[in-house]
């Protein structure tokens, strides 16, 4: 692997200051494919924009995949990444559905690791904050005509990071979508692909302006089971059982959604994976048994929900407050990812 170092390095932008996305370090991971040589010229090379034709394939059959991860610094100097190879393995599976050779994972990881001991100085220190990974394959062939395109890029870029949400770990106000929906059993809901969030900005746009934080999607058969959050898996505390439901062929299968479920069997919690109807979630609000609803995805990690909108009525969870095994899970994650707690599962990877 080739390493070109930038010439000049950009100023550190302000901690207190990152919000999600705004700011991106001096280096980026770039790959490419062919037929030929297959997966290529593996490198690390200065950010930079990169020119594309306006025929290049993913711009009109979106033929494009990503992930999003985090790393994190801690007092000791360690670089700390949380699961990351379980984001590679994702990446593969919606590779496979979307068309898109597969990458070697051993690979990529040791050019994730290579860059992020380069941009070491770019993972924030202060609470709240990380560095977030955002590893891509977008199809970039040149031609018209809708099948899998014969060339690709491989990215990975690196963005200091502070809350997902404005507000931080103040109670969400979710907006039930029974109109649009965002997947269907078949499709590409299990799959981190692009199309899959441009499908979902209109629902979102719409909520917003009616003062929601989020969408949370029913299911596009019946408009009957919950599925996801546009950017987190769903939680709910029943009649303390914790409910999240199945993975259906609709719903991504969320890293932190997979950690949080290993660690509440881990340690003595009923977490139950099924179809979870928002009648039921209504019900059990109703009759005082829905005891939290929280949403994990890696880049709020855990999110607590306040508030569900269903047909023009609202309602309030746990008083609109963070529940206690909602702030067990976020203090347990976020404690495992920076080293506050004991890796006791093998999470972690050390740089």
């Amino acid at each position: 692997m080739k390493i070109i170092k930038a010439e000049k390095l950009k100023e550190k932008p302000d901690q207190s200051k990152l919000g999600f996305g705004k700011y991106f370090t001096d280096h980026m991971f770039t790959m490419r494919y062919n037929p030929e040589q297959g997966w290529h010229d593996a490198k690390i090379e200065p950010y930079a924009p990169v020119s594309f034709d306006l025929a290049t394939t993913v711009f009109h059959y979106a033929q494009g995949i990503f992930e999003g991860l985090k790393a994190f610094r801690n007092e000791k100097g360690e670089i700390r990444v949380f699961r990351p190879e379980e984001n590679f393995k994702r990446m593969n599976r919606s590779a496979e559905r979307m068309c898109i050779p597969k990458i070697d994972e051993k690979q990529v990881l040791e050019g994730l690791f290579e860059l992020l001991k380069l941009e070491r100085d770019w993972i924030p220190t202060a609470p709240g904050t990380a560095l977030y990974i955002r590893p891509s394959i977008i199809a970039t062939k040149i031609a018209l005509g809708v099948h899998a395109s014969t060339e690709y890029l491989f990215f990975i870029i690196l963005s200091p990071v502070g809350s997902y949400y404005a507000h931080g770990l103040a109670p969400t106000k979710l907006l039930v979508e029974d109109y649009y929906t965002r997947a269907t059993v078949g499709g590409t809901g299990e799959s981190k692909c692009i199309a899959n969030y441009a499908v979902s900005l209109k629902a979102g746009e719409e909520a917003e302006k009616k003062g929601f934080d989020q969408v949370l999607w029913l299911d596009a058969n019946e408009k009957k089971y919950v599925e996801e959050v546009g950017s987190m898996n769903m939680f709910f505390v029943i009649d303390g059982e914790v409910v999240t439901p199945a993975l259906v062929g609709s719903i991504l299968p969320g890293i932190t959604r997979k950690s949080c479920i290993e660690l509440l069997r881990a340690n003595g919690y009923k977490a139950t994976e099924r179809r979870v109807s928002i009648d039921e979630v209504i019900e059990a609000q109703k009759n005082g048994k829905l005891d939290e609803a929280f949403g994990t995805g890696t880049a709020a990690v855990i999110s607590p929900v306040g508030m569900m909108e269903y047909k023009g009525k609202d309602y309030v969870v746990n008083g609109g407050e963070m529940g206690k095994i909602t702030k067990w899970l976020y203090d347990t994650i976020t404690g495992i990812q920076s080293g506050r707690l004991e890796d006791k599962y093998g999470w972690v990877v050390k740089l």
